[in-house]
């Protein structure tokens, strides 16, 4: 495997499980050194310096950074991937449920952004990565709050990318499609037919099958690589076509 990010500092939040630890262990292999910010160090160890933050809490981010700067100067890619779900309708929600999810996972990815701006300012070569959603793009059913936090994180996307460009900052997303990830697995492990929920779930995609994390880690790599310097303000789905497919049944 080539080294393309060799001698680059990746920072990832969420590294500890699934799409996050996927990024992690991409950006490791490809010769990058890469800290992770997690709540839980998970499976992080081979790959990626773990770093305890919650993204939702200032005090917990400026901790995770004051940490951080004393293991690197400079931040060469900053992939914001930690965030959290919701199922359920606007009915279903409470106003606790409301302030949790924009809280983690859009105040917190920009409370992460602005901590790693004047670090990223350092670099040659500076990305920002969000992880975004096909939810962000097409209405699903039940994910009400999770849909409206990822809405903004795509608008959020295009708003920072246009804040930096001039700084040479890129800033992009990928909107992934229903990943197979331990959450997407909590998930269906709660249904009452939890073969049945995957079978759909798989059936609603045109490829017939779930994301892979490795897929998605893949793709935000191509979205922070330095080779990508004229690609800001993009989104970048890995859906399986979900989005933007119409086949005939």
């Amino acid at each position: 495997m080539s080294e393309e990010f060799k001698g680059l500092a990746a920072v990832v939040t969420g590294a500890g499980s699934g799409i996050g630890l996927a990024v992690a262990e991409h950006f490791h292999q490809q010769g990058a050194k890469v800290f992770g910010l997690d709540l839980q160090e998970g499976s992080m160890s081979p790959y990626a310096h773990f770093i305890s933050c919650d993204i939702g809490d200032p005090a917990s981010v400026k901790k995770a950074f004051i940490e951080l700067a004393q293991q690197t100067q400079v931040i060469d890619i900053l992939a914001n991937n930690a965030g959290i779900g919701a199922v359920g309708t606007v009915e279903d929600a409470t106003e606790e449920e409301w302030q949790r999810v924009l809280s983690i996972n859009v105040i917190g990815t920009s409370r992460v952004s602005a901590a790693s701006l004047p670090m990223l300012r350092k670099s040659k070569s500076p990305a920002i990565v969000n992880t975004c959603s096909i939810a962000a793009t097409a209405g699903l059913p039940k994910r009400a709050v999770y849909s409206a936090s990822k809405g903004a994180i795509m608008s959020l996307t295009l708003a920072m990318a246009a804040d930096y460009v001039k700084e040479g900052i890129r800033v992009n997303c990928v909107n992934p499609g229903t990943a197979d990830t331990p959450w997407v697995a909590r998930l269906l492990s709660q249904s009452q037919d939890p073969t049945t929920e995957r079978s759909a779930l798989e059936a609603r995609q045109p490829m017939g099958r779930l994301v892979t994390a490795q897929e998605v880690a893949s793709a935000i790599a191509y979205l922070a690589s330095p080779r990508q310097a004229s690609t800001t303000g993009t989104i970048l789905a890995v859906d399986g076509g979900m989005q933007g497919l119409r086949l005939p049944k």
